[in-house]
């Protein structure tokens, strides 16, 4: 039984864990808690629909459609939520995060309008696929998630540390004035990051749909505020800390549903949120103070 909770409990951290990285990305850089990441997700998710039970693709190809839909929704995104306040004398600090919900809200409609409300079966073969270890059955879905969330994480880092592109990413993370005046691209870095943001969330859309074999159109919402609560408890913009936040929610959430009270799953998330704040302001690998952009 406490296998069987760990491999559930590694199977929704990995989730969670994709979700957070693309939040992180874009406050990383941005500085902006990016509302509209939840409803981008739920569209990878419905894409693999679409491509599996509508036009019966193989799975492979509803990853790769998903990827491609959600880093267009990021492009528009950025170029049209974000773009046209960042660096305006007299915006608000809270105006790109106002404008990130707005884009959640439209989304989520766009999605009522194409898909209906409630949920839709999200059917594929590999779903039923599974051994026996022990006393534990093990499902190849939950292998293949964890697999995918491992390379997506040191895929992440490898790229943030040694690609060019990835130190630009973080130079202009550091401070976008400076990065500028150094011959970074900040506009293309920025476009480029929130794609990259998006196309994760749209993986980790394919990979809950698959996992819990349905999506609807509120699906982004919660998934949203999770990853959310993530990257507060790891600390804001730091890639460690999304993974280990993701991979603690997943865990505590399967254990207060395999020993506890399932209906107090969702507060886990934000009793976090509620505890990090009081105990430790910035997180768990964050700082007290940044040295955030000019």
């Amino acid at each position: 039984m406490l296998i069987e909770q760990l491999i559930n409990g590694l199977t929704l951290g990995s989730i969670y864990v994709i979700v957070a990285l693309g939040y992180t990305l874009v406050f990383g850089v941005l500085n902006v808690v990016n509302m509209g990441h939840g409803e981008i997700f739920m569209f990878g998710a419905f894409m693999g629909v679409v491509v599996t039970n509508i036009l019966g693709w193989p799975l492979y190809i509803a990853f790769v459609v998903a990827i491609v839909v959600t880093g267009i929704l990021g492009y528009f995104l950025e170029t049209f939520a974000l773009r046209p306040l960042r660096g305006k004398e007299g915006v608000s600090h809270l105006a790109p995060l106002i404008s990130t919900i707005g884009v959640s809200i439209f989304l989520e409609n766009v999605a009522h309008h194409f898909f209906g409300s409630g949920n839709h079966p999200f059917r594929t073969s590999l779903s039923e696929l599974k051994f026996v270890l022990g006393s534990t059955t093990v499902y190849y879905v939950q292998i293949i998630i964890f697999v995918i969330a491992i390379l997506l994480m040191f895929g992440l880092t490898f790229w943030l540390s040694k690609t060019k592109a990835g130190k630009a990413l973080r130079a202009s993370a550091e401070n976008l004035a400076v990065a500028s005046l150094l011959g970074v691209n900040t506009k293309r870095t920025i476009t480029q990051t929130v794609i990259i943001a998006s196309a994760m969330g749209g993986i980790a859309g394919i990979l809950v749909g698959i996992a819990f074999n349905s999506v609807n159109p509120q699906m982004g919402l919660s998934f949203g505020l999770k990853g959310l609560a993530i990257i507060i408890l790891g600390g804001l913009g730091n890639v460690r800390g999304a993974m280990v936040g993701g991979l603690i929610l997943g865990m505590a959430e399967t254990f207060i549903v395999a020993y506890g009270d399932s209906g107090y799953r969702d507060a886990v998330a934000f009793i976090a949120i509620i505890v990090i704040l009081i105990v430790r302001p910035q997180g768990i690998f964050g700082t007290a103070t940044t040295g955030r952009k000019g």
